[in-house]
């Protein structure tokens, strides 16, 4: 009875791994490390400075059946990508019933109107952490509390994604406000709305939810060239070159003309020591010399998402 957690993601039958390791569900593997290591040297036998025989035991049990289970589990890239495409879809559904989720705790209902979401989720996570197993008969309440922001998070996240307006349509002042369509236009295709989300967390570096929706998209769509070229840019930023390289040379089989990957695929292959050859890579090398590298936060996406489309 003292490891049941009874709130947030679990009461959806989710075991929330996230949430018991207190780390952001957008968390890398080097983040997630880091906090295993910080509880591992609270709770483990070898290294706790937990006294009396009960405390102990709890210690040993939340180490043991919740805390290695994490770590094992969130360890594994293809396993945080699993997890991450299972929160993602939760999340869409939050977002489509959100007077169906009750919350049990006062912080997540100050997540869910807090003005900026990702800075609030991440302070919030940060703090409960420093004293997440001060008290070990407290720890599965606290796990449930977590849980909660991890819900309310994905809940705005999805919703914010899948109610604002196209960049590219800006709204009339003289519509009618009840008139503006708060969905994505049904002209808008699913790959294209992947995408588009895809594109805003590219933006904001939540690389690892851009890379499962991009992974949605390709299940609908395995030849779409943009799609390849963008999840490729995932990879790029994770410094993943090989599966970038793999991506780049799908969406040049697909599209020749592909621009994001003519432009980026020449730098991944430099940065793997492979050298450009063919029309393909002719092509690739000129597109290259007239649009050079520019550092800074512009030169990466300014190139790739700003102004319009030709």
């Amino acid at each position: 009875m003292l490891l049941k957690i009874d709130g947030g993601l679990f009461i959806y039958d989710f075991i929330d791994h996230h949430a018991i390791l207190c780390v952001p569900v957008n968390a890398e593997f080097p983040e997630i490390r880091k906090r295993y290591l910080q509880i591992a040297r609270h709770l483990h036998p070898d290294s706790s400075k937990v006294v009396g025989a009960l405390e102990k035991d709890i210690a040993n049990q939340l180490f043991a059946k919740l805390v290695n289970p994490a770590y094992k589990k969130l360890s594994v890239e293809a396993n945080r990508a699993e997890c991450l495409f299972i929160l993602s879809q939760m999340g869409k559904r939050f977002a489509q019933q959100p007077g169906a989720i009750r919350l049990k705790t006062e912080l997540a209902q100050q997540l869910i109107t807090a003005p900026n979401i990702s800075m609030s989720y991440q302070e919030a996570i940060a703090k409960i952490a420093e004293t997440q197993f001060s008290d070990l008969q407290q720890a599965s309440q606290i796990i449930a509390q977590i849980s909660e922001l991890n819900l309310v998070y994905l809940m705005r996240v999805a919703g914010a994604l899948t109610n604002q307006p196209p960049s590219s349509q800006p709204q009339n002042p003289s519509q009618k406000s009840s008139a503006t369509p708060t969905l994505p236009p049904p002209e808008d295709s699913p790959v294209e709305q992947y995408l588009r989300r895809a594109q805003n967390l590219l933006e904001t570096n939540q690389l690892s939810q851009s890379k499962v929706e991009l992974q949605d998209a390709l299940k609908l769509e395995p030849k779409n060239s943009r799609c390849h070229s963008l999840i490729a840019m995932v990879y790029f930023r994770q410094n993943q070159l090989k599966m970038a390289k793999i991506h780049f040379d799908n969406a040049l089989k697909i599209d020749p003309n592909e621009k994001i990957a003519l432009e980026w695929k020449p730098k991944v292959d430099q940065a793997l020591g492979i050298k450009n050859s063919g029309s393909q890579g002719s092509s690739a090398s000129k597109t290259e010399e007239k649009q050079p590298d520019k550092s800074g936060k512009s030169g990466l996406f300014g190139g790739l998402f700003g102004g319009k489309k030709k």
